[in-house]
């Protein structure tokens, strides 16, 4: 090995790699475990019930105090496994993106994890790796390069070493053929070579985008926002009545003691604490939901989003397609043989020769996708050995690759030849009116979205090889049309996106003819596309206008899909933009949805994305969408019935005190019905099915609020008709003469009912009470199992009745309970038909 290429010593790379860093992207911000508990304690809720242990400390009541200490402990646990959980996920799928590099250090070939690779490393490249870094060629043999993650085009490009003499260094960067540079996250296809490493990490290409896009959606969610402002309304308000509850309770009665204790119940039955748990819980329970579809959710505002999509770009190949190239059309003497797809049938003698010749034309370890296609309808004898004596790679003045071969029971060897048709009719020597045809030829197979190859065939004796393939007397086999597949759930995904009124627009670097081939097999009723030298002759304000009617836009640089992004948001559409490469990241970015691929896409592009497409089917995209607007529903269900609840409890809290009556709550008994039986309420509704109609409407306004005027008013009108009956019930109770232990325990069981009686009315906006009985959900019924089983076992175990304060509760006393959460419930369902028919009215 020469000396220049002995490499670096692993001295030496150490030290460059204290001093430059490893070879990797920027890391979003990672959040310590002591970080997301502090976040926790500065919740309101936490901070009343650690008062109310407190207070219980000086009563001298230790059962109380570690009772209410043991709830407030549940938050922080809570939260710290829901970040834990999303931090691995979020790194797992990053390690899988980092390659491991072949590098010579000490004059030797070492396997190292790419991000250990530095500057001055030689990195060996072959078929198939990924390269480490951005590097110069310094040793080439037939090597093509997948630049798209940093171009967006599609087709490879060759790489040549530089000619340092006789030419001037080009610069260094990404696309064109017969460059000496390649570039880090880019693909090898063909060939090898052997790269002195020149950027890493934040220095390279890819690196320079990715610091650029660190700080990326640093907003909070418009939900999570209009939520925080409710909570602070509801607790300003709370803290007011706190305070004067205490105080009236203090002067009125003498203990300040109880008095702070009443307060801090009254205060946290108006606090509604489980508006940001529920969001929590929705969020992540959501995010989990749609990992199920295969995508990975990045940011939390895109699960309210995705609900209000109403335009979804999306890439022609890996997406709509299966990203892998098969044989579809064989065109031998003039005779055309279509091949049904995923199918393989015996073929006519002459279509097995062209396939054959095809294979002997092709890498004999294939990993270019259009090699693989023809090793995989090709039928080699078993008993003929094959030898490559010679092979001539891709040529800027020649787009055909020849290989020679010596094959048993075969004079002399056989010369294959596949590539671009007018290459290969040059090698035949073919003449104009020859020409004419063959081109006539390709053209028709290229409007049914093929790309087309052309076969030549040439037998040789001899050794002494010649320096040109154009030496050998080549034969015509014929044409080759190979396509990429549409995904078979495509189709129906397309429809279903048509009815719920989500326009699907296609945007590829293909060509027109492929684009519109693609688009008609998907669905996409078509017959308009606009290329990327048509939005470069207009402006923004035309681009604008043609966005409003053309669904299939064709050979689009990365750069030109930010504008697309743009015109349509500027008529006011909500988008949602898929994308792979580093260039893909700034309309990703724009985009009110970004979608990367995960799959094939890059770290800058899933960085800048709001989710991540693992499996780079369509699809996903659409049952992510379905999805969306079920969690944005049962969020809003979620909701309303927190919102109505709290309302009695709250009523219960302060009635008493204005009334100066015995007193129904101590925190205790919020902080059961806190802690219990609403949190768990909202697993109930996380888990309710999707409304029948959900794909059938249209995307809701994306300035919609989730706490309309009428949302609201309709869960005030359910929580003063609860409060109503529970209020009546407690008077009722007081008048009779009922001890005032089991007035407090009649008043609770009655809460409980109601509580449950809620959930039930608010489980559908459309159907009735009897309707969603028959709906399975499992979480439901054991919510219900669960609160009705303590609550009777508290009313039975003397030790838990004497901590709750409840007195034994009377047959008679459960009736008038049933009964009148019962008439609440009938009432409710009335009223809510009457609310219905007007909003739809």
């Amino acid at each position: 090995m020469p000396e220049a290429l002995k490499g670096l010593t692993s001295g030496e790379a150490q030290n460059r790699l204290q001093a430059e860093g490893y070879n990797e992207l920027p890391h979003a911000g990672h959040r310590s475990l002591l970080r997301i508990a502090l976040e926790v304690i500065r919740e309101p809720m936490f901070g009343l019930l650690i008062g109310s242990g407190i207070v219980y400390l000086l009563l001298g009541d230790l059962t109380e105090a570690l009772l209410l200490l043991a709830f407030a402990s549940i938050s922080v646990a809570i939260a710290i496994v829901q970040a834990s959980r999303s931090e691995r996920v979020l790194e797992a799928l990053r390690d899988l993106t980092s390659p491991r590099a072949l590098v010579i250090r000490d004059g030797e070939r070492r396997r190292i994890s790419g991000r250990e690779v530095v500057r001055g490393d030689f990195i060996v490249l072959g078929e198939g790796d990924r390269v480490p870094a951005d590097a110069q060629l310094i040793q080439a043999n037939d090597m093509q390069v997948d630049e798209s993650l940093l171009t967006g085009e599609s087709v490879p490009v060759r790489k040549i070493v530089a000619n340092n003499e006789n030419h001037a260094m080009p610069p260094m960067r990404p696309g064109g053929d017969d460059l000496p540079f390649v570039f880090s996250g880019t693909l090898v296809v063909r060939g090898e070579g052997l790269a002195e490493v020149h950027a890493t990490g934040l220095r390279s290409e890819i690196g320079k985008i990715g610091q650029a896009l660190e700080t990326i959606d640093s907003v909070p969610p418009r939900l999570t926002q209009e939520t925080r402002r409710l909570v602070r309304a509801f607790g300003l308000f709370g803290l007011i009545c706190c305070v004067l509850a205490v105080m009236l309770y203090g002067l009125l009665r003498g203990s300040w003691l109880d008095a702070l204790l009443a307060g801090i119940a009254l205060g946290m039955s108006m606090l509604p604490e489980e508006f940001p748990l529920v969001l929590t819980v929705f969020t992540v329970m959501g995010a989990w939901r749609i990992s199920r579809a295969r995508v990975l959710t990045r940011r939390a505002s895109t699960i309210e989003t995705l609900g209000a999509a109403t335009v979804l770009c999306t890439d022609k190949t890996g997406t709509l397609t299966e990203n892998r190239m098969t044989i579809t059309a064989l065109v031998a003497d003039g005779e055309t043989f279509h091949l049904a797809p995923q199918r393989a049938p015996p073929l006519p003698e002459k279509f097995q020769q062209l396939v054959d010749c095809g294979r002997l034309a092709s890498a004999r370890e294939p990993f270019d996708p259009m090699d693989k296609a023809f090793h995989a309808l090709s039928t080699p004898h078993a008993d003929a050995k094959e030898e490559l004596v010679h092979s001539y790679g891709l040529r800027p003045e020649l787009l055909a690759v020849t290989q020679v071969w010596q094959i048993t029971g075969m004079e002399g060897c056989r010369v294959a030849a596949k590539g671009a048709p007018e290459a290969i009719a040059a090698l035949c020597h073919f003449d104009a009116a020859a020409l004419a045809a063959l081109v006539s030829k390709v053209n028709r197979l290229a409007a049914d979205g093929m790309r087309v190859l052309a076969v030549a065939n040439a037998s040789f004796h001899g050794q002494n090889w010649p320096a040109s393939p154009q030496a050998f007397a080549f034969t015509f086999v014929g044409l080759v049309g190979l396509a990429d597949p549409l995904r078979p759930s495509v189709p129906d995904a397309v429809r279903e996106c048509r009815s719920a009124g989500i326009r699907v627009i296609m945007i590829t670097g293909d060509y027109p003819a492929t684009a519109l081939a693609i688009a008609h097999a998907a669905g996409l009723t078509t017959d308009t596309v606009l290329t990327g030298d048509d939005i470069e002759a207009m402006s923004d304000a035309e681009l604008s206008q043609h966005t409003l009617s053309v669904s299939v836009f064709a050979r689009i640089m990365p750069a030109q899909k930010l504008r697309i992004v743009r015109a349509l948001k500027a008529d006011g559409e909500v988008v949602a933009m898929t994308g792979d490469g580093v260039n893909d990241a700034p309309s990703l970015k724009a985009a009110d949805i970004g979608i990367a691929m995960g799959g094939r896409g890059t770290d800058v592009a899933r960085e800048a994305a709001a989710l991540v497409l693992l499996d780079d089917d369509f699809g996903s995209i659409v049952k992510t969408v379905r999805l969306g607007r079920r969690i944005y529903d049962n969020l809003q269900k979620a909701m309303g019935y927190i919102l109505a609840i709290h309302i009695p409890i709250a009523g219960l809290a302060l009635l008493p005190l204005v009334m100066g009556l015995p007193l129904i709550f101590m925190p205790i008994h919020i902080a059961f019905l806190e802690m219990v039986i609403d949190p768990v309420c909202s697993i109930v509704f996380e888990a309710e099915a999707e409304e029948q109609d959900i794909m059938q409407r249209r995307p809701r306004a994306a300035t919609s609020r989730l706490f309309s005027s009428r949302f609201i008013l309709w869960s005030l009108l359910q929580g003063v008709l609860a409060f109503g009956t529970l209020a009546a019930l407690y008077l009722l109770a007081l008048q009779r003469g009922m001890p005032d232990n089991e007035v407090r325990a009649l008043t609770f069981v009655s809460l409980v009912l109601v509580n449950l009686g809620l959930v039930l009315v608010n489980r559908s906006f459309s159907s009735s009470l009897g309707n969603a009985l028959r709906w399975n959900n499992r979480a439901l019924w054991w919510v219900s199992v669960v609160a009705l089983s303590l609550l009777g076992l508290i009313l039975a175990w003397e030790p838990a009745r004497g901590l709750f304060r409840f007195g034994p509760l009377h047959a008679d006393d459960l009736i008038v309970t049933l009964a009148a959460t019962g008439g609440l419930l009938v009432v409710l369902e009335i009223l809510k038909r009457f609310w219905r028919q007007r909003d739809t009215g």
